[in-house]
């Protein structure tokens, strides 16, 4: 049998004491100290286990007064009417959506520019290279009661957006698609590519995740009819998110 690292079997360990509710939601774990005597080990592999165990968001850390079990609830992403035109009817985008969903306060910081559109971008939304297209970039960072969980980017064509509320950085109730829908654009489909890698420098800073633990990266693209009118890659919280899919049988 092969032996786990040293550090995942500490992990594997605090995890079950955490299930079993040996140390409840809220309360302190022993501290470095304790554990590095506990299971024999060097101050190194003790923070790689809680490393893991915060990546996994089931422990948080205060400085200066150690590590603490969470207290926090997933965040539930219902794909099944977050995208849905009532939502937008009521005033809401979709990361407004899955917070009335789930509860919790959201807030949006947002950066509104334009540039060429890169490769992957052009090949998204159709666009000819031979035009040099630009595109209204939309840099969102989302937060869920004070914590960064969702990073977005959204790339527009400018012959659309520019000029536009989608230029500015409130859009208004319902954001990005009710103003598409309102300027002759009416949505009728999405896709969504889901998958998980490592994040990226400024990723693994803003939503405080260990570097090279994944997070999940979902691409969508919005539809008016034959015409890819948006695509938004969006960075989540691994941790944090729950991904749900209702997916009809019929």
């Amino acid at each position: 049998m092969v032996r786990m690292k040293p550090w995942v079997e500490i992990a594997e360990e605090l995890r079950r004491e955490i299930d079993r509710g040996v140390y409840g939601p809220g309360e302190r774990l022993p501290s470095g100290s304790e554990l590095m005597s506990r299971f024999g080990v060097a101050r190194q592999t003790v923070q790689n286990a809680i490393d893991q165990l915060r990546a996994e968001g089931l422990v948080l850390s205060a400085v200066g007064k150690g590590w603490f079990v969470s207290e926090r609830k997933p965040i539930v992403r219902l794909a099944r009417n977050r995208l849905s035109k009532a939502e937008r009817t009521e005033g809401r985008g979709t990361f407004l959506s899955d917070a009335a969903a789930g509860r919790w306060t959201p807030a949006v910081t947002v950066k509104v520019g334009r540039e060429r559109a890169r490769e992957e971008v052009r090949s998204y939304l159709e666009l000819d290279p031979a035009r040099d297209p630009e595109v209204v970039v939309r840099d969102r960072v989302m937060r869920a009661d004070g914590e960064v969980v969702q990073l977005a980017v959204s790339y527009l064509p400018a012959e659309i957006a520019g000029g536009t509320r989608l230029e500015e950085a409130d859009t208004g109730p319902g954001g990005t698609y009710a103003r598409l829908e309102e300027m002759g654009f009416g949505l009728t489909h999405f896709t969504e590519v889901v998958s998980a890698r490592s994040p990226r420098p400024r990723e693994a800073e803003l939503l405080q995740v260990p570097f090279g633990f994944p997070v999940i990266q979902v691409v969508r693209v919005a539809f008016a009819g034959d015409r890819a009118v948006e695509v938004n890659f969006i960075t989540l919280s691994s941790e944090r998110y729950q991904l749900v899919y209702q997916i009809d049988a019929d």
